[in-house]
Parts: C-alpha cells; sequence; structure tokens
C-alpha cells in the first residue's frame, strides 16, 4: 500500500522518473503474491492506480542501491539494522518519521483485522508519503533518529 500510495503522490507532485518506490519485506511469507483484497479495496476507494505490483525480500544491494530504506516498525527496523552494512545504516528510517504531526512511530499492522485497519493505513501512508515528497523536494531527508 505505501509503495503504491508513494508512487501515486511522487507522480502527482511532478517528481516521475526521480522517485523511485518499491517493496520488500523482512519478515512476511506472502513475497510474490498480489496485493491483499483489502488493500486493494482501500486504495481503489480512495482513488489510487491498483496495479500487480508484488513485494518481495528485502535483498543485500538494496542497503547500496538506495538512497533511503523505510520501515513500517520497529520490528522490520531491527531486522534491517542487523541486515545493513553499518555504513549504510544512515538510510533507514520509519515511515512514520516523514509525519511527526501524527505522534506515532509505527505503521500498524493491518492482515488480522477488518477493512477499517486498511483505511486507517492508507491515511498513515498518506500522510507519511506526503511529509516525504515534501523534504525530497527540499533536497534531503531529515537527520537520522536515534533507535
Amino acid at each position: 500500500m505505501a509503495q503504491m500510495v508513494g508512487a501515486h503522490m511522487a507522480d502527482k507532485a511532478g517528481l516521475a522518473g526521480r522517485v523511485m518506490f518499491e517493496s520488500a519485506g523482512t519478515q512476511a511469507s506472502r513475497f510474490l503474491e498480489p496485493p491483499d483484497p483489502r488493500t486493494r479495496a482501500a486504495l481503489l476507494k480512495h482513488d489510487y492506480p491498483v496495479g500487480k505490483k508484488r513485494s518481495r525480500r528485502v535483498k543485500p544491494d538494496d542497503f547500496t542501491r538506495f538512497d533511503l530504506i523505510l520501515a513500517m516498525d520497529q520490528s522490520n527496523m531491527d531486522d534491517l539494522l542487523q541486515a545493513c552494512p553499518t555504513e549504510e545504516t544512515h538510510k533507514l528510517r520509519l515511515f512514520l518519521a516523514f509525519a511527526p504531526e501524527l505522534g506515532l512511530r509505527e505503521v500498524p499492522d493491518p492482515y488480522f483485522g477488518g477493512p477499517q485497519g486498511f483505511d486507517r493505513v492508507l491515511e498513515l501512508c498518506e500522510a507519511a508519503a506526503a511529509g516525504l515528497i515534501m523534504h525530497l523536494r527540499q533536497g534531503g531527508v531529515p537527520p537520522a533518529q536515534t533507535l
């Protein structure tokens, strides 16, 4: 969901071709499967395009290939910190660090709840993506947070 929201918002902000969003996980076992139907429903309800994007597992070269790697929660951040070369840890952030006005650190996992959980996650992704895009347009990202 975050990938689709972020990519759509970046395109609308005129950053198409300059910003790339990919979805990769550290723990999930549902790699290469299409998005959950509740994810698709939430995205479509809010007029986001839903493609055939699939998540994949985080790969070692992601840490050098990408300028920024965003985790949805502290558990995934901890996994990323363990896998990430020390010289690349400055690239790791919690996604909601870009939406400090929310007063939240983690995006909850909506998978075991109902459709309202997916709507809430969509709202959080919109806020974080908007903050991320604002920082990118200003030429940078916020300083690394204390982990």
